[in-house]
């Protein structure tokens, strides 16, 4: 007698996950943080890193974020599923990993309305600083690499 295999279930002791950080594995500034982050993590899994520059990136594991909206500024995925955004995504992962004080300030109205418009303007200018093709070169690059060696299981 055959018995189904159970479903994969999380160890009693594990953490669940609070966010997935949806960032860019390309920009050197970004791997900067990210790689701050995992070390305040520390292990636990408060927070998963999603690289999206990672060819296999698939929106529809990561709250429907398309890589061009997921390129033109951080996104983060919630636990509930909920989509956040800017710099809604720091004040929140550093929340999770016990930092939050570190943006509380953010939150402030004045404050966090020029914190905002700043992530703005870096957001537009974040590839070229760092030295790197434009938003529209880089899509059309994935796009070719993605489908290069698809044939016809890629039309539609």
């Amino acid at each position: 007698m055959t018995t189904a295999a159970a479903p994969c279930a999380q160890a009693p002791n594990a953490t669940p996950w609070k966010i997935k950080l949806l960032y860019d594995g390309d920009c050197p500034l970004c791997l900067r943080e990210v790689n701050f982050l995992r070390t305040k993590d520390g292990g636990r899994g408060l927070v998963v890193f999603v690289n999206i520059a990672d060819d296999n990136y698939t929106p529809a594991d990561h709250g429907g974020v398309d890589f061009a909206a997921a390129m033109g500024r951080i996104h983060a995925v919630k636990a509930d599923g909920s989509v956040i955004q800017n710099v809604e995504v720091f004040r929140q992962v550093y929340e999770v990993l016990g930092m939050g004080w570190i943006y509380a300030p953010t939150r402030w109205p004045v404050l966090g309305a020029l914190v905002d418009w700043v992530y703005g303007v870096w957001a537009n200018w974040r590839l070229a600083m760092t030295g790197r093709p434009s938003l529209k070169t880089i899509l059309a690059e994935r796009e070719a690499r993605l489908t290069a060696g698809c044939g016809d299981r890629c039309r539609i």
